[in-house]
């Protein structure tokens, strides 16, 4: 098995969540464009929640406080999907619907 070894470390400037997408802009020009079934939280969260994201760091990764979701940006380069279980997701998807 080989590994990448990135020459710089990848870092987000904007993003931007659609009902069928998240786009993230980087800091070199690049575009990454990833469907939103990947992050099951940000699908099903509402349009203020996914819209309520900050940078951490420089950019190495994206915040949504409201949904509890934490996506880098290396992981999305290497098209990585949400790696929560879906015994965790179903729990979470239940307090929220008992609100």
């Amino acid at each position: 098995m080989t590994s990448l070894k990135l020459e710089t470390e990848p870092l987000a400037a904007q993003v931007k969540v659609t009902d069928e997408g998240l786009i993230v802009d980087l800091v070199d020009g690049r575009s990454l464009t990833v469907p939103l079934s990947w992050y099951p939280r940000l699908l099903h969260g509402s349009e203020q929640e996914r819209q309520n994201w900050q940078l951490l760091g420089d950019g190495y990764a994206i915040e949504w406080i409201d949904l509890d979701e934490h996506i880098g940006i290396e992981g999305l380069l290497a098209g990585r999907h949400s790696s929560e279980s879906p015994h965790s997701f179903e729990r979470w998807l239940a307090t929220r619907n008992s609100l």
